[in-house]
């Protein structure tokens, strides 16, 4: 479902483990104090980000939220942010292999969409406590001489499932997802499929349903028609492409399957009310 894009800056895991061991499926940090990514970018892993306390804003796949005390912050592969802390900031950072993330998928309960709902989670005390507990005998195995990687990886299947229990007690939209996975399928083939089929009907027929009601279920379970959630999609990469790739307008263009730059700018400037040059152009 996650694709690396040779057209974005792609950090892996490695970029952020010099001097330890090079095959590691997980790291560890403390955030502590201001600090910037002023420039977007994307990994190729998961990252869990704990915090206890901050300032500042977290930006998301352009969504920005702002930063508090007892939250929780996921970053999936693929997906491009930046942020901007102040003082106080204290934070627990897990970054986690795309190896170990796929395996972790049947631990977080709902389908990945879902949460994309839900990148920044409002903790409770009990439910920070229960995750930093987690967080921190994590980051007391590594310390080991010998370290036990079953029992990390038994620790962070662990934080996976209070995630989701978490996202379970605390949002109701759930069971929209768990009763419906014919629309859970749906926005899985979009991922698949959004650069070269943009009709309800192509993805009605991999779901062995007509697209009438494709589009009355999608308008009944998400609130928004099936073509609507294909341009969602495709918006998405091509702000992505426009911000933080070295491709030029015409090659987007071609990437996302539209028929010329016309076309393109017209569906660009109907969802932002920009052009992709004044997209592209904003600090």
């Amino acid at each position: 479902m996650y694709q690396p894009n040779d057209h974005f800056p792609i950090l892996d895991l490695q970029k952020f483990q010099e001097g330890i061991i090079a095959d590691r499926d997980l790291l560890f940090h403390e955030l502590i104090g201001p600090r910037e990514i002023s420039e977007p970018h994307k990994h190729d892993f998961f990252i869990l980000l704990l915090f206890q306390e901050s300032v500042g804003t977290h930006t998301i796949d352009f969504d920005r939220f702002v930063l508090g005390a007892n939250q929780l912050h996921l970053v999936f592969p693929g997906q491009v942010h930046q942020w901007q802390m102040a003082d106080p900031t204290y934070a627990l950072q897990l970054m986690i292999s795309r190896h170990w993330f796929e395996s972790l998928l049947p631990a977080l309960r709902f389908p990945i969409s879902y949460y994309f709902k839900h990148l920044v989670i409002d903790l409770s005390t009990a439910n920070f406590q229960s995750l930093l507990t987690e967080f921190k005998a994590i980051a007391d195995d590594l310390q080991d001489g010998e370290i036990l990687w079953e029992l990390i990886y038994a620790r962070v299947k662990v934080i996976t499932l209070l995630i989701s229990k978490i996202v379970q007690d605390n949002f109701d939209d759930y069971e929209q997802y768990q009763a419906n996975p014919i629309m859970a399928k749906f926005v899985q083939l979009i991922d698949e499929w959004y650069k070269n089929e943009k009709s309800v009907a192509f993805y009605a027929e991999k779901l062995n349903i007509s697209a009438n009601y494709l589009n009355v279920l999608s308008n009944r379970v998400l609130q928004k028609s099936a073509s609507f959630l294909i341009q969602e999609r495709v918006l998405l990469e091509a702000k992505r492409l426009l911000k933080i790739s070295d491709k030029t307008i015409k090659a987007i263009v071609f990437d996302l399957g539209f028929y010329d730059n016309a076309s393109f700018s017209k569906f660009f400037k109907s969802h932002t009310n920009m052009t992709p040059s004044q997209f592209k152009a904003q600090p």
